[in-house]
Order: C-alpha cells, then sequence, then structure tokens
C-alpha cells in the first residue's frame, strides 16, 4: 500500500535527493533588465510596505499576510488580468520515485497561463523564514507538466521574498534569487513587482514562441 508524506514534512534535502536536482549558483538564472515603475506605483507599493509594518507589529496570520502584500503585489505585477487566470488553494498529489510514495500538498496560490506555470505562492507566517518553504515550493514547481519550459515561484512570509527557477531538461536544477525584504531602507517591493512582470513577460513570449 502507497503511504502518502506530508509535503510540509519534505527537507530540501529530501526534495533534491526524490527530483535528482541541483542547485545552480548562476546570475544567468535571474538576469535581464526589469521594467520601470511609474512614481504613482512607488507610492503605492510604499503604502503596502507602511501598512504591513504596522500590521507587524501585532500578531499576523497567513491570510492577513496575503491580503496586505501578496494580493496588491501580484495586482501591480498584471497578474489578476488575462492571459494570467489565479487559482488558489490547489491540491496536488503526485508520485514520486518509483511509485512506491506519494507526497500530498496545498498549493496557496498558483498563478497559471494556460498550462504553464508562472509563479508558485507559498505565503508563510512572518516569524517563519522563507527557507522552510523551499521544499515544498520546490516539489510543486517539479510538478508541472511543461517539463521543456523554466517554471518560476516565490516564496514569501510577507517580510522576507525570495525567487526561485526550476528547470526540469535535460537534468533537474534549480536556483534562488538574491533574498528581498521589507525591512530595508530602500522599499524592495519595486523589485519585487518588477521581477513578476519580467517574468509574466517571459512566459507568455515562450508561449507565442
Amino acid at each position: 500500500m502507497v503511504q502518502p508524506i506530508q509535503i510540509d514534512k519534505l527537507t530540501l534535502h529530501e526534495v533534491e535527493q526524490i527530483f535528482n536536482m541541483q542547485e545552480v549558483n548562476s546570475p544567468l538564472f535571474f538576469q535581464g533588465e526589469l521594467p520601470a515603475l511609474q512614481d504613482g506605483e512607488r507610492q503605492q507599493l510604499d503604502r503596502v510596505r507602511k501598512d504591513f509594518r504596522y500590521l507587524a507589529k501585532h500578531p499576523l496570520r497567513e491570510e492577513m499576510v496575503k491580503l496586505a502584500v501578496l494580493s496588491p503585489l501580484l495586482s501591480h505585477a498584471g497578474m489578476f488580468r488575462a492571459p494570467f487566470l489565479p487559482q488558489t488553494e490547489h491540491q496536488i498529489e503526485v508520485a514520486v520515485s518509483d511509485g512506491e510514495e506519494l507526497v500530498r500538498g496545498r498549493i496557496d496560490l498558483l498563478v497559471l497561463h494556460e498550462k504553464l506555470w508562472v509563479t508558485v505562492i507559498e505565503a508563510k507566517q512572518p516569524n517563519i523564514s522563507v527557507l522552510k518553504a523551499l521544499p515544498q515550493a520546490l516539489f510543486y514547481m517539479m510538478s508541472s507538466p511543461n517539463l521543456d519550459k523554466p517554471s518560476f515561484g516565490l516564496v514569501m512570509n510577507g517580510i522576507e521574498f525570495l525567487f526561485l527557477k526550476v528547470l526540469q531538461q535535460p537534468s533537474p536544477q534549480y536556483a534562488l534569487s538574491e533574498p528581498f525584504s521589507l525591512l530595508r531602507h530602500d522599499n524592495d517591493l519595486y523589485t519585487i513587482v518588477g521581477i513578476l512582470r519580467r517574468l509574466g513577460t517571459l512566459v507568455t513570449q515562450a508561449e507565442v514562441a
């Protein structure tokens, strides 16, 4: 009988072993010029950071992180409009290795462009490091049916943000961006929105090509 394994129990090492993945430390994974933001957009993102830093002084649950930070980010990045179609709490069940193990988990938010995965987002509570979400996010991204196209992800806890890129062919590889934080003097939300917009452009162009 197949014994299910909960995704939240997996470590990063175990995910690497399951998929025979290797981490690639290369800036080429994330190179490219980011689109510029308008002054009005910067002001709105300043408000998002200010609001969150006020809320973070009190007990803050995952639902509030999504409401106060994640939703505005995706809206500014254009991922609440065509051709993107967000789906929430999408359930994934995948057989790994030789089929003797099943790993089940929940995707908090999966942004799709038709059948192409654009971003996989694991929203965690602010007192949990984004590193805790890496095994889950990488597993979800490796479940993408588009083997010949890269998958991009974002793990966040409201304060910290980290982008991921996964390539399944010719061999499974993943890379991490530099970390971003709302605790810096400069507003990293500008860069985060710019990266999301660029990733959206990359995957839509790949769909047409």
